[in-house]
């Protein structure tokens, strides 16, 4: 049992172009969704196809690289651990978050892609 592990990899396409910030103590920060596909047959023996997204976010290095190499419609190959967070959004009520903190992107596809 010691050798389990907080990590996720993933493979989906990239939803949206990364929000990325600079913050005062000038570390990076990334963020972007990625969709994920999933298939499955219902009671009526029909095909059904799902998408599930994810919240990617990337500090330091990986963040660099989504900005300069990451843009909406890309596939990709992630790397990283699930992290839950609790926030209150604008209106005072009390959220919380699952997402993914990517240590690694390995780009798929086409140059052309």
């Amino acid at each position: 049992m010691n050798n389990l592990v907080n990590k996720v990899q993933l493979i989906g396409r990239l939803g949206m172009n990364p929000e990325v910030r600079t913050f005062e103590n000038k570390n990076t920060m990334a963020r972007m969704s990625l969709a994920t596909d999933a298939s499955y047959k219902n009671a009526d023996g029909k095909k059904v196809q799902e998408a599930h997204w994810h919240t990617l976010v990337a500090w330091g290095g990986a963040a660099k690289i989504a900005e300069k190499y990451l843009k909406k419609g890309k596939e990709v190959a992630v790397l990283g651990k699930l992290v839950n967070r609790s926030y209150t959004d604008k209106d005072g009520n009390k959220r919380n978050a699952t997402e993914v903190h990517v240590s690694e992107f390995n780009l798929l596809g086409t140059k052309e892609d």
